[in-house]
C-alpha cells in the first residue's frame, strides 16, 4: 500500500540570448497512425526532427512525436491549437482527444487542428532517463522534513537521484531538456504545419511554457489560454514553496467536505478537521501504520488528492482508516505509464530551467521558516530538490517574461488551487502586463476550463478560442452550483505533478 500511494502521489501531484531560429522552408509532415499506446478516435500522428541544441541547429538532431485532431468543419477553421497538459514531463499525444472527451465544445474543436505532443526529453519524444530504482519512483515533491537532520537525509537522496541523473546513458541531453528549447521546437512544429501563427491552450507548468513560447516568439502568437498558472520564474525554488500556500488554500475545501460528511469522523468543524490532520499526522509520524504509512507520506499523499473534487472522498476515507486503524483501500486514479520518464524529464526541465541554491543550510532555514508560515506542508514544500546538486549549469539565462508584444493572452486561475496557487498566477499576470487578462473563478482544485463547474470562467475561455474576445479588464467569476464532472477530467492529466 505504500508503494501505491507513493505512485498516486506522483500521479496526482523577455529577451533570451538565443532568439528563434530562423526556419528553412520545411518538409511536409507525413501524418500515419499513432503508437500502439496512443489509442484515441481520430487521431493522427507523425514525428518531426529538431535539434538538441539550438545553438547548433545543423548538430545532433533529436525526434518530437506530434498528434492532430482535425478540424471537422474546415470552412470555419482558424489555425492550429497546440496544447500541453503541464507536469513539466506529462506526455501530450493523446490530450486533443482527451480534451474531446472531457467536453470541449464543438465550437473549439471546429475552430482548430488542434495539435498535441511530447515534449522533447518524453515519451516517444527521445525520452530521457535517470535510471530510477522502484523505491525512487516517488513524487518529486520532497517530504515533510520534520527537522534539520531529515533535510540533511533528504540532501544525500537528492545528491543521489542527481548522480545517477548525470550518469545516465541519456546525460548528453541533460543540459538541452529545457522549458526554452521545448518552446523553440513548438515553433518548428508551427512552420511544419505552414502556419504563420499558432494559438496555445496550457495547463498548470504547461502555463509557464506558453508564457516562454509567447516572450520569444510574440510575433507569432495567436490566442494564448494559460489554465492554472505559475509564476513567472516557471518551477523554481520559490515556485516549490509555494505549494504550502496553495495546500493552505485549498484545505479548507476538504474540511468543508469533510463537515459535511459525518460519517468520516473527522471533525465537526473546518477548525476540528484542520486538528485532525496534525493529530494524524503527529501519530504516524511517531508510528507508521501496518501497511507502511508515516506521518510524511500521509501529508504527501494529503497534497496530492486535494487536486480534484474527485478525490475528495476517497481522502476522507483515507483518513478515516488512519485515525481508526482500519486499513487503507486502493486509492483512485490510473497507473503512470513510465514514472521513471515522467519523474525523469521533470528534473531535467525543472534542474535546467534555473539555478537552485546548493547549500543545504539554505534549505534548513526555509523549512524552519515556512515550518512557522505553512505548518500543513511548508517543510516539504521547502526541502531539497535534486536540482541543488545537478551535475549541468543551465545552458542559458532563464527567459524573462514581461510586457512586451501583442495583447493576445488570456489566465484563467482558481482562487483555491494546490499546485499553482493564485499567489503565483497574480506574478504571472503583473508581468504580463497589458498583455494579458485574467479570469478568476470561486473554486478550488487544479483546473479551470472544463475542470470545474463555473460557466462564468468556461464561457470565457471558449468565446476567447473561437471569437477572439476577453474580457475588457480582470474578471472575477463568482462561485456556481457544484456540477458533476467528468471523471475523465482528471484521468486526461494523471501523471501531471504540477
Amino acid at each position: 500500500m505504500r508503494r501505491t500511494l507513493l505512485v498516486a502521489a506522483v500521479a496526482v501531484v523577455v529577451a533570451s540570448v538565443m532568439p528563434g531560429v530562423a526556419q528553412a522552408a520545411p518538409d511536409a509532415l507525413e501524418w500515419g497512425a499513432c503508437p500502439a499506446d496512443v489509442t484515441a478516435p481520430g487521431l493522427e500522428c507523425t514525428t518531426l526532427d529538431v535539434p538538441l541544441d539550438y545553438r547548433k541547429p545543423g548538430g545532433r538532431q533529436i525526434e518530437v512525436a506530434v498528434s492532430r485532431l482535425k478540424s471537422a468543419d474546415p470552412a470555419h477553421r482558424r489555425g492550429v491549437l497546440l496544447t500541453n497538459p503541464g507536469g513539466p514531463g506529462g506526455p501530450g499525444l493523446d490530450l486533443p482527444a482527451a480534451l474531446a472527451q472531457i467536453g470541449w465544445p464543438k465550437s473549439v474543436l471546429d475552430t482548430y487542428d488542434v495539435i498535441g505532443f511530447d515534449p522533447r526529453g518524453v515519451g516517444h519524444s527521445t525520452p530521457v532517463t535517470c535510471d530510477l530504482t522502484p523505491a525512487q519512483l516517488r513524487s518529486n515533491v520532497p517530504p515533510y522534513a520534520l527537522g534539520p537532520a531529515d533535510v540533511m537525509a533528504q540532501a544525500e537522496y537528492a545528491k543521489g537521484v542527481a548522480r545517477q541523473c548525470g550518469a545516465s546513458r541519456t546525460a548528453s541531453m541533460l543540459p538541452y531538456i529545457t522549458t526554452a528549447n521545448t518552446a523553440r521546437d513548438m515553433d518548428r512544429i508551427r512552420a511544419a504545419l505552414g502556419e504563420p501563427k499558432l494559438s496555445y491552450y496550457g495547463v498548470s507548468y504547461g502555463t509557464y511554457l506558453g508564457a516562454v513560447y509567447t516572450t520569444l516568439f510574440p510575433e507569432r502568437s495567436d490566442r494564448i489560454v494559460l489554465d492554472s498558472n505559475l509564476a513567472p520564474g516557471g518551477l523554481d525554488v520559490t515556485a516549490s514553496r509555494l505549494l504550502a500556500q496553495g495546500f493552505d488554500d485549498r484545505f479548507p475545501d476538504f474540511a468543508a467536505f469533510a463537515v459535511a460528511h459525518p460519517e468520516f469522523g473527522l471533525g465537526r468543524t473546518p477548525s476540528e478537521v484542520r486538528a485532525k490532520y496534525f493529530d494524524i499526522a503527529r501519530r504516524l509520524d511517531a508510528q507508521p501504520n501496518p501497511q507502511g504509512v508515516d506521518g510524511k507520506l500521509f501529508r504527501q499523499v494529503t497534497f496530492g488528492m486535494l487536486y480534484y473534487d474527485a478525490t475528495l472522498p476517497y481522502l476522507a476515507s483515507a483518513w478515516h482508516a488512519l485515525d481508526t486503524g482500519a486499513p487503507i483501500s486502493q486509492p483512485p486514479g490510473g497507473t503512470v505509464p513510465d514514472p521513471d520518464n515522467l519523474l525523469s524529464s521533470q528534473l531535467h526541465v525543472v534542474c535546467g530551467d534555473s539555478d537552485w541554491p546548493e547549500s543545504v543550510w539554505t534549505y534548513q532555514r526555509n523549512v524552519a521558516i515556512d515550518r512557522i508560515r505553512h505548518p500543513m506542508f511548508g517543510p516539504a514544500a521547502a526541502n531539497v530538490w535534486p536540482c541543488a546538486f545537478w551535475p549541468s549549469e543551465p545552458a542559458e539565462p532563464q527567459v524573462r517574461i514581461g510586457d512586451r508584444g501583442p495583447s493576445d493572452i488570456l489566465m484563467l486561475q482558481n482562487l483555491r488551487d494546490p499546485a499553482t496557487p493564485l499567489a503565483g498566477a497574480r506574478r504571472l499576470r503583473e508581468a504580463f502586463g497589458n498583455r494579458a487578462r485574467m479570469v478568476t473563478a470561486d473554486q478550488g482544485g487544479h483546473g479551470t476550463y472544463l475542470f470545474g463547474s463555473n460557466a462564468c470562467a468556461n464561457n470565457a475561455a471558449t468565446a476567447f478560442l473561437t471569437s477572439g474576445v476577453r474580457p475588457f479588464r480582470d474578471t472575477a467569476c463568482a462561485a456556481e452550483p457544484a456540477q458533476p464532472v467528468p471523471a475523465a477530467a482528471s484521468a486526461a492529466f494523471a501523471g501531471r505533478v504540477f
